[in-house]
């Protein structure tokens, strides 16, 4: 699902940011795929997909 149209991105990309790139807060996020950097409307529901991606790192760590 697109997240924002302004810079197309997706909820998967969100996702692949946090679990791939180590993206843990909305400014990571912003400065790597430009979320939230036009209009802004799409800030509440990328931030939504972060903190769900988050959360999933929390309750299934990787094993060391």
């Amino acid at each position: 699902m697109y997240i924002c149209i302004c810079n197309n991105i997706t909820d998967k990309q969100i996702e692949h940011a946090v679990h791939n790139d180590g993206i843990c807060s909305m400014r990571d996020l912003c400065q790597q795929l430009g979320v939230a950097s036009c209009c802004g409307q799409c800030h509440a529901e990328a931030a939504k997909v972060l903190e769900e991606s988050l959360q999933q790192i929390n309750q299934h760590p990787t094993a060391a």
